[in-house]
């Protein structure tokens, strides 16, 4: 039987050693969600002392979770579908117009993924109020709103992902076969292009639901009604100005995790796929 060269056993225990790092915070959370505040405040890494869901029950029922939970789940579904069909459609434009305006137009869209938001977002709400307000569209407290915000700022590194993924992994030849065969250009699309565009859609997809459904800046600008708050609005409901509940802040985040771990856990073989193949040409 080989032995393992001792180098490969130390990057092992170092891979190990970092993993447990990284998990810390996961624990913390965990672990502080069952504690009482005065428990909590003794010591954060111990285990508690009983295990009790009271406060996962008062977490749920301070922050309506229930409501946060829908508006969070309607605002990145949609925004992430939009995102993915139009940032696909338009790459794919790009890539097989190849002229100077579609060039341009490219360049454009990724200069915006450098413009830091904190920049824009003042100007931003106040074109986006004028906007609703000259076509009588509520843009302000409006989940709806909040979603073509989030359709404009996903389709740079949407459609940049998808572009280099077309160039490198979709052949021409493919969909020339597909024209002789009598598709028209929305058969081809739908038919040919898209289904091999399933790793780099995935990928879209899962960087795109991380940041929608965690964000909380925008939301915030754009949300000022109760009934209207995503789940990042409703975490901030156990931070006051003078005490923080943490331990029931601790057990709502833990609620808000578990579905982007889930997803995560079920896409997670995409990922590197889809990104490797789009980083190949842009």
């Amino acid at each position: 039987m080989k032995r393992k060269p001792v180098g490969k056993i130390i990057v092992n225990i170092l891979v190990i050693l970092l993993c447990c790092v990284w998990l810390v915070p996961v624990y913390m959370v965990i672990v502080n969600a069952f504690k009482s505040r005065a428990e909590l405040y003794e010591n954060i890494f111990a285990f508690p002392k009983h295990f009790t869901l009271e406060y996962f029950q008062g977490a749920l029922k301070k922050m309506d979770f229930l409501m946060a939970f829908k508006n969070s789940i309607i605002v990145t579904v949609i925004a992430v579908g939009i995102i993915v069909l139009l940032s696909a459609m338009t790459a794919w434009m790009f890539v097989r117009s190849n002229n100077k305006l579609s060039k341009f137009l490219y360049g454009l869209l990724i200069l915006t993924m450098l413009i830091p938001f904190q920049t824009i977002m003042m100007p931003l709400m106040q074109e986006m109020n004028q906007f609703g307000k000259f076509f009588g569209i509520p843009f302000k407290d409006s989940l709806g709103g909040l979603i073509f915000m989030y359709v404009g700022f996903g389709a740079g590194m949407g459609v940049f992902l998808f572009h280099g993924f077309i160039k490198s992994s979709v052949p021409v030849s493919l969909e020339e076969a597909a024209i002789i065969d009598g598709c028209n250009t929305w058969q081809l699309f739908w038919r040919i292009v898209f289904p091999i565009l399933k790793s780099i859609t995935v990928t879209v997809i899962i960087l795109d639901v991380i940041w929608i459904w965690n964000d909380y800046l925008l939301p915030s600008l754009t949300l000022t009604s109760i009934k209207n708050k995503t789940i990042p609005l409703a975490m901030s409901l156990f931070f006051g100005q003078y005490t923080i509940e943490w331990n029931m802040a601790m057990a709502a985040l833990t609620f808000t995790i578990i579905p982007v771990i889930i997803f995560y856990l079920l896409c997670q073989k995409h990922i590197i796929k889809g990104v490797a193949a789009g980083a190949v040409k842009g």
